[in-house]
């Protein structure tokens, strides 16, 4: 009976859309995102326990508050320690679990993520949920006496006479990847296993060959992309690319710096304000020809944290029409949906820009 089942779900899925969805779509109700409470890590942190403080826990419990509002809604709210106070006066009313952390004196800290976030809405603040892009880092180190390297997810094989170089390997790649941890950005480094290393080499980051390393993300399915050039200890500038929803952006400066460029840069395209009206928003997307495409979709827009709440309305052949709950309105979706990997299709004024009156034409392609 299992074999049965699973062949008839992967022949459904390989099934025109159409045939399969028409006649179910208009009892399937308003389909609610995924919270933010659900990304393991947004709503929690590892603080340092002064046992000689006065009240230990609840000084750990605000300094984990400060750790997660920096993620949530940026360092401009966490900097702030009187509006803090003023929002979240008993954070651990907020508390949901707490122990000792993996260090000496830690405490590990989670919160109430949907309560946090119904506080910040309420008070007009901005708030990212958990449609946070993985950022792939293409990092090129230039150790000096003719040790280069590009930094990989995990440790590649060495000689004997390259392995004095895997304790700072490491730890540049931890040191960035416990930044991003801080601002709630997701990173991730290349393989370079042998397709990575057909594709790009250290001379293709080191020489600025972008392009190149941006057609080589594609297999990651990253959008947000950082290529690095770094020279430790020679008293250069660190030179870091930033290929973002179609863009390239050229920045100087310490790896810290660069991370919390690309959080805020992130963070201003996907964060919503509180008080951002709700706006019903048409949408279209066409080329949903199977029940996978259809999940695929319905997960992009689950995931969406500007939009509330979204409906089928209508299924014609390979488009589906939806109606779309969204804070920020048709401009802030429809930037959205570019980054997440639609393509945009028609629906220009005749000026050749967006026409706000039109639905919003969107093209799946896997």
């Amino acid at each position: 009976m299992l074999k049965f089942q699973e062949s008839i779900g992967a022949r459904a899925s390989k099934r025109p859309l159409f045939g399969v969805l028409a006649a179910l779509f208009f009892a399937v109700g308003p389909v609610l995102p995924a919270h933010a409470v659900d990304v393991p890590t947004l709503f929690t942190a590892e603080v340092p326990l002064n046992e000689e403080s006065d009240n230990p826990r609840d000084d750990a419990y605000e300094a984990a508050l400060i750790e997660v509002l920096t993620r949530v809604s940026g360092p401009q709210l966490s900097a702030n320690l009187a509006a803090i106070e003023e929002l979240f006066p008993v954070p651990s009313a907020y508390v949901t679990q707490f122990r000792p952390g993996g260090g000496d004196s830690t405490l590990w800290v989670s919160f109430d993520g949907e309560a946090i976030e119904h506080v910040l809405r309420a008070a007009g603040q901005t708030v990212w949920g958990s449609d946070r892009p993985l950022t792939l880092v293409w990092l090129a180190v230039d150790w000096g006496q003719g040790e280069r390297e590009i930094i990989a997810a995990g440790e590649p094989d060495r000689s004997p006479q390259q392995s004095r170089s895997i304790d700072r390997n490491h730890l540049l790649r931890e040191r960035m990847l416990e930044i991003a941890a801080k601002r709630g950005l997701p990173l991730a480094f290349p393989l370079l296993d042998a397709a990575d290393l057909q594709s790009v080499t250290f001379s293709d980051i080191w020489g600025g060959f972008d392009e190149r390393i941006v057609k080589a993300s594609r297999r990651y399915a990253a959008r947000s992309i950082l290529i690095g050039r770094v020279r430790p200890g020679s008293g250069q500038r660190n030179r870091w690319t930033y290929a973002f929803s179609g863009q390239l952006l050229t920045w100087n400066g310490p790896p810290e710096a660069i991370i919390d460029q690309i959080a805020d840069t992130l963070a201003a395209e996907f964060a919503v304000g509180g008080d951002a009206p709700l706006e019903t928003v048409a949408l279209n997307v066409a080329g949903v020809q199977t029940i996978d495409d259809y999940g695929s979709v319905q997960a992009m827009l689950s995931n969406l944290g500007l939009i509330e709440s979204f409906s089928i309305s209508e299924v014609a052949g390979d488009t589906i029409s939806y109606q779309v709950e969204v804070r920020g309105g048709a401009e802030r979706l429809r930037r959205a949906l570019r980054f997440a990997g639609l393509l945009e299709q028609a629906g220009l004024d005749d000026f050749g820009g967006p026409d706000p009156d039109s639905a919003l034409e969107f093209f799946y392609s896997p």
